[in-house]
């Protein structure tokens, strides 16, 4: 038993602790190790519901003499990528210099510094279809560093050069609502007629499809805010998926993709984070069915016993004693009460959890629910207590209540702050508005994490991390990659911007919609080129590109919440007069002066931050 993976916090790797080959988890004491034994080092990406990280692991990192292999020329790492997501994004941008073919598990070869020489992603035990086996892989990289060392440096050297160019970016000015609404427009053009959803020209029958919620988000909001009329592209979309076997018939959440276009054969594990948006778009569709159903696979398949929720469901399960891709799902509720379930990669993930916490507190403020509002604050109250260290700093997720290693990034920062803002706008609470404001700090418009605030028109933002979260990745002066895209959730960049949005909105000051206006400045020019790409980001620029809309109902009248659910907002805060005055107390604006009229409930109809005189009618809203 590898004891330096059997204590991790996360479940990919207490996976692998039983293999015979000698793993290392992410961190700097394998670079150390190879460094003296100046050999490469092997770094295998996968995570925990990833089918071909399975095959990979059954096939090879079993093997005892691959193990031995390994042992001989290399220094082995293993790494979850959704806990190390930086580690990802940094070895994927890469990898592609070598390999067309991303994906997972991603095979990474790197000199005792970090630099990538070569990669790939699953290798067959035997050559198969033109790819070598593992086997022969081994061989060729161990030949190459030990006969042609200065070739393999020159090849590192040139990805590190290369990415340092790519990622540099410039800023531009704030998107306008035409400029947005023709970007909509754009991505709208790539509708699938006949299927819906997106596929380019020429796609044929086994073109897979994903979700692409945050250009769903995107589209919804163009269509209403920048009359760009595509939010009937959404809503055909999510009929689409709907209707198909992407969603599960049992309990009701959506799988990751489909490997074909008629969003038939789906990849059967079912993802946090696609589920979490998913209820956002089904609830700007208006499709309370689906809004309901998602939020109950959330609440009664990935909600753990410390209130948090698990990063996915796997796609295997045991069925007659054999691994089954899929065979859970392909069963109706009678079939699979024999089985049991495909297991969750319990791993409370401080982002995605944002995610979730976020979608069903809007939830329950729209429907009227509080079972999602009391699911919302059982997860919020989880994460802030384990993935929160003793000294403060917010840390990239949790197992069991055991904290991991790895430090908290912008991405967490940004989705978790935008969660516990909604919550607290639907909860009435002020100490998780309180909370999102603290989380945010290191990476907000004082913070000790950001560039040099520097001219507004200028290329460093005061809003852009200015490095890695990770230490292993600072240390080795690892370069970023290219702006992140957010074609399945908001990455880090778009994060942030929405978590600044969130507090702004709640009054929290200006400065916070600054924060986020730097960003959307500095990913703009891509975004709008590239909108099926930039979904989150774009959904950002539409908040900044037109006056918000902000509803506070001093609550004790239910027709007049019901009255307020109904309309179209960035905010819905439902509070009592005594909640109120402890928001504005607590610095957020928008709640000042909010209270009832002549003792009878009101609700204030605010126009950015600017109010109409309260009113107590329902049928006035």
């Amino acid at each position: 038993m590898n004891q330096r993976l059997a204590t991790s916090a996360s479940p990919y790797l207490r996976a692998h602790a039983t293999n015979p080959v000698a793993w290392f988890p992410w961190g700097e004491e394998a670079f150390a190790e190879a460094r003296r034994r100046a050999v490469p080092v092997f770094v295998s990406i996968g995570y925990s519901t990833c089918h071909w990280c399975h095959v990979m692991a059954r096939e090879s990192f079993s093997d005892p003499q691959i193990a031995a292999e390994l042992a001989d020329g290399f220094v082995s790492v293993k790494v979850d990528r959704e806990e190390h997501p930086e580690v990802d994004d940094a070895y994927l941008a890469a990898a592609s210099a070598f390999t067309r073919s991303l994906g997972w598990p991603l095979s990474v070869f790197t000199t005792p510094d970090g630099r990538a020489f070569f990669a790939g992603t699953y290798f067959p035990p035997e050559p198969r279809g033109g790819i070598p086996s593992f086997s022969q892989v081994l061989g060729a990289v161990r030949q190459a560093w030990t006969e042609r060392r200065d070739t393999v440096d020159a090849a590192a050297s040139a990805v590190v050069a290369a990415l340092e160019e790519a990622g540099a970016s410039a800023t531009s000015d704030l998107p306008t609502l035409a400029q947005l609404a023709d970007a909509a427009r754009r991505a709208a053009s790539a509708e699938d007629p006949q299927h819906g959803g997106f596929a380019g020209r020429g796609a044929d029958a086994a073109t897979p499809k994903f979700p692409m919620t945050p250009a769903l988000g995107f589209l919804q909001r163009a269509g209403r805010d920048a009359a760009a009329h595509t939010e009937e592209v959404a809503d055909r979309a999510l009929a689409a998926m709907a209707a198909s076997p992407l969603r599960d018939a049992v309990d009701g959440g959506f799988f990751r993709y489909a490997t074909r276009r008629d969003w038939s054969e789906p990849h059967y594990e079912r993802m946090l984070t696609d589920n979490a948006t998913l209820i956002d778009v089904s609830l700007d569709a208006g499709r309370d069915d689906l809004v309901r159903s998602t939020a109950q696979f959330l609440t009664n398949v990935l909600q753990q016993p410390s209130g948090g929720f698990a990063a996915a469901q796997d796609s295997e399960s045991w069925i007659a004693g054999e691994r089954s891709e899929g065979g859970y799902y392909q069963r109706d509720a009678a079939g699979r009460a024999e089985l049991e379930p495909p297991a969750t990669d319990g791993k409370i993930v401080t982002g995605w959890n944002g995610l979730a916490i976020g979608a069903l507190a809007r939830a329950g403020t729209r429907l009227g629910d509080d079972r999602l509002l009391e699911a919302a604050r059982w997860a919020a109250d989880a994460v802030l207590e384990s993935n929160i260290s003793a000294d403060g700093r917010l840390l990239r997720a949790s197992l069991d209540d055991v904290p991991s290693r790895a430090a908290g990034t912008a991405e967490d920062a940004g989705l978790l702050a935008a969660g516990l803002a909604a919550l607290a706008a639907a909860t009435g609470e002020v100490a998780y508005a309180v909370a999102a404001r603290q989380v945010l700090g290191p990476f907000g418009p004082s913070g000790d994490e950001l560039g040099s605030a520097g001219d507004r028109g200028g290329t460093t933002p005061r809003a852009q991390p200015r490095e890695w979260a990770d230490p292993v990745l600072r240390a080795h002066g690892t370069p970023h990659p290219p702006d992140a895209s957010d074609s399945d959730h908001p990455s880090a960049p778009s994060a942030l911007a929405h978590g600044a949005l969130a507090l702004w909105l709640l009054g929290a000051g200006d400065e916070y919609r600054e924060m986020a206006a730097d960003i959307v400045r500095r990913y703009a020019a891509r975004a709008l080129a590239e909108p099926l790409a930039h979904g989150s980001m774009l959904q950002a620029a539409l908040l900044l590109a037109r006056p918000p809309r902000q509803v506070v109902v001093i609550a004790g009248d239910a027709d007049l919440v019901t009255a307020a659910r109904r309309i179209p907002s960035d905010v819905l805060a439902i509070v009592t007069e005594e909640q109120a005055r402890a928001f504005a107390d607590a610095g957020f604006t928008l709640f000042e002066g909010k209270t009832a009229v002549d003792g009878m409930p009101a609700a204030y109809d605010c126009r950015d931050f600017a109010c109409r005189l309260p009113v107590t009618d329902p049928a006035e809203l």
